[in-house]
């Protein structure tokens, strides 16, 4: 029997996070949840904690934000620091590999996809984070399980690990 190579995968927004899952042989993703994050970090960390521990994944990937020319910006330096706090949380609670994967367009795409099935505005506001999530995981999955490597600022106070 083949190892199980769940990911999850987190498109972290600062008004939501859009969660998705692959299968447990690591070949397709699958969206899971549009999460509205609650104001207190703490809280969103125990529910990622809750569903990291529904799925039992090896890897959890973080969407990370580029600019066009490939370079990083203020955006991505929040998700590293969000990433960190979120892997100290769940130090000692779960055991992961942490992988980044560069989430360019990855909302336009989730966008296209749910007005091609023709989606309410409405519908999509609900579902695009979940959507562009999948869409992250599916590319890293694709990409052969590369992790992406983080980033390094010049002025980043994030511990590495």
């Amino acid at each position: 029997m083949e190892e199980m190579k769940r990911a999850l995968a987190l498109d972290v927004g600062d008004v939501r996070i859009g969660i998705a899952v692959s299968d447990p042989f690591g070949f397709s993703a699958q969206p899971i949840e549009s999460y509205a994050r609650k104001g207190n970090e703490a809280a969103d960390f125990d529910h990622i904690a809750d569903v990291a521990r529904r799925y039992q994944p090896v890897t959890i990937v973080f969407g990370m934000p580029r600019n066009m020319n490939g370079s990083y910006g203020p955006q991505a330096m929040k998700i590293c620091a969000f990433a960190d706090r979120l892997i100290e949380s769940l130090r000692g609670r779960l055991t992961f590999d942490v992988a980044y994967f560069d989430e360019r367009l990855t909302s336009k795409t989730a966008e296209r996809v749910l007005l091609e099935a023709d989606v309410s505005r409405k519908k999509r506001r609900g579902v695009i984070d979940k959507l562009a999530a999948a869409v992250i995981l599916q590319g890293f999955l694709d990409a052969g399980r590369r992790s992406a490597q983080r980033p390094a600022f010049e002025n980043k106070n994030a511990h590495e690990e």
